[in-house]
């Protein structure tokens, strides 16, 4: 997930400051999530997270979701459209795709955000195997609305009279 990310960054930094932003804390949100499993016991054994670890986690995916849905689609539609119907079709067709990831991802906050463990490791285990793969597909839908974003940029650039 961390090298589509540098993909993603490289393909469509610093065109656009808010999906610059949104690349960062989606950035920010898979480097903590992928070190919540680097934790050692002492023993050389690898650890579920701690609660704050946890905690924190979740509050970043949420505010990681609420960008996305409440100012990156948004802005991504109304831009894509200058692309022709073909950018709107496939928003379209993306977005219940995304949809299910965040139900996923919602599902997963309100049942670990503030959750004290006591024998839930098992639980917990196959609930951050569900994020991640929630996670990896959600960041490949979003890259295509991403992708038609940046293509409906640049035609217009190409199209406009200098």
């Amino acid at each position: 997930m961390l090298k589509q990310l540098d993909n993603a960054k490289n393909k469509w930094g610093g065109h656009h400051s808010l999906i610059d932003r949104w690349l960062d804390d989606r950035q920010q949100l898979l480097v903590n999530f992928c070190g919540m499993f680097n934790q050692d016991d002492g023993y050389n054994l690898q650890t579920l997270p701690d609660d704050r670890s946890l905690t924190n986690f979740c509050q970043q995916l949420v505010d990681y979701i609420s960008l996305g849905h409440f100012e990156v689609y948004e802005s991504l539609v109304v831009n894509s459209t200058e692309g022709g119907d073909s950018n709107l079709t496939l928003a379209r067709s993306l977005y219940p795709e995304i949809s299910q990831t965040t139900d996923i991802a919602i599902a997963f906050n309100d049942k670990h955000s503030n959750m004290k463990y006591v024998d839930e490791y098992d639980i917990l285990g196959k609930d951050l195997s569900a994020i991640g793969e929630a996670l990896a597909t959600r960041i490949e839908l979003e890259d295509q609305l991403i992708d038609a974003f940046h293509k409906s940029i640049q035609n217009t650039a190409v199209s406009s009279p200098s």
